[in-house]
């Protein structure tokens, strides 16, 4: 069985680079056709990105910024030129987000996933993502059928009748949220329904840990997971390695500081901001709010782009302090505004009946006079008083943990 969807999966990754990087100017054109790209952009030369270092001077589109922009300029927030007539599909997401999806094949880049999960050409698959209105069912349908597989389209729910679908059409594969995937097994086993024709399982939406990865493994199924969003589909997915996840071809992605846009040293956690290559709908540097840390070097699969650990968590740490808000973006202000400083962690907790802050920093060259001088730093980008704790480099967990609200 051949064991790569196809040859990208495995050139070097200097080849990689310079193949998304060529494309690059082109999309950012494309972008800038779009009123809200074409103000966000201003100023910045297309032919001049191609680089992940010119890429990381253009600024940062949170994902959590989008609804507001969506509701200000129906239906895309003024970041998609195209007509929404010359999309296949027109879905929404809670806040609400507006997203289209593709006329071409695979426009979720969802099958590469399911190829690495073990699901093949002919396999039948059980679908039971929502397919209403939000386009989690579509991304996983259109992936299996560019792949070659049949798909029931069950959405979740209505346990009963998927029964009957099972037992008649046999499907081997299963995707889905790994939820729905116990809760179809439990039901099964109290009703005394068949579903042993479920081998393999490719898994979103939720968390999978471990407990419930053993008990799925122990019902004869091979589940693997994939990280990916409505906005751009499948973004990495595990593989046949089981040592994280490899990040999707045709996709760029960085690890950024919470707060900034500037990337973290490698190995470190921080947030995952994506730049995505498709001309007609391109994402530039779209931050998801989902923190993760690369791995190093290229997966035991032969798979040689970036690998991720997986979602470890989320980069909005965002709190309020004394009735005012204080954001990551405050506390990168503080770091380089002392380039002494290394990791910084600004601790939240209550002093009696009082909200009170320490500002934990990294530093090797600690001395009052610099303790003092990040004290008045912090009042002054802040507007709030708080304690500065001083601590050797290394001493804070590498987690992309900015804000600690510990009250």
């Amino acid at each position: 069985m051949t064991a790569h969807y196809d040859a990208l999966e495995t050139r070097e990754q200097t080849a990689r680079e310079a193949e998304l990087f060529s494309r690059l100017p082109g999309v950012l054109r494309s972008a800038m056709n779009a009123p809200a790209y074409a103000e966000r952009l201003k100023g910045f030369d297309p032919a001049a990105v191609t680089s992940r270092t010119a890429l990381a001077s253009l600024p940062v589109l949170r994902k959590s910024e989008l609804p507001a922009l969506h509701k200000a300029s129906m239906p895309f927030g003024g970041f998609v030129a195209a007509a929404p007539g010359s999309f296949a599909r027109l879905f929404t997401s809670p806040g609400p987000i507006f997203e289209p999806e593709g006329r071409q094949v695979d426009p979720w880049r969802g099958a590469r996933a399911l190829f690495a999960a073990g699901f093949r050409e002919g396999d039948v698959v059980l679908n039971t993502f929502s397919y209403h209105l939000t386009p989690g069912g579509f991304i996983f349908d259109s992936s299996a059928r560019a792949l070659g597989c049949a798909v029931i389209p069950a959405g979740p729910g209505n346990t009963e009748q998927q029964f009957e679908l099972i037992e008649a059409y046999r499907p081997v594969g299963y995707s889905g949220t790994p939820d729905f995937l116990k809760i179809l097994l439990d039901a099964a086993a109290s009703a005394g329904r068949d579903v042993s024709s479920i081998k393999r399982a490719l898994v979103s939406g939720a968390a999978f840990p471990p407990s419930l990865q053993a008990e799925i493994k122990a019902r004869g199924i091979d589940a693997y997971q994939a990280f990916g969003t409505a906005d751009l589909g499948v973004i990495a997915f595990e593989t046949g390695a089981r040592d994280g996840m490899v990040v999707n071809e045709d996709l760029i992605m960085e690890i950024v500081n919470p707060g900034t846009g500037d990337p973290v040293a490698p190995g470190d956690v921080g947030e995952i901001v994506v730049t995505s290559l498709d001309p007609h709908h391109p994402w530039i540097r779209l931050a998801l709010g989902d923190l993760t840390a690369a791995l190093p070097g290229p997966s035991p699969c032969g798979r040689t782009n970036m690998r991720i650990k997986g979602w470890t968590g989320r980069a909005d740490q965002t709190t309020k302090v004394k009735g005012m808000f204080v954001r990551p973006e405050q506390v990168a202000e503080i770091g380089k505004r002392h380039p002494a400083l290394g990791r910084l962690r600004l601790v939240v907790t209550r002093q009696g009946e009082t909200d009170a802050m320490t500002l934990k920093a990294e530093t090797a060259t600690a001395n009052e006079t610099l303790r003092e001088e990040i004290a008045d730093t912090l009042r002054t980008v802040t507007k709030l008083g708080g304690t500065v704790e001083l601590v050797s480099p290394g001493a804070l967990p590498n987690d992309g943990k900015v804000i600690a609200d510990e009250r």
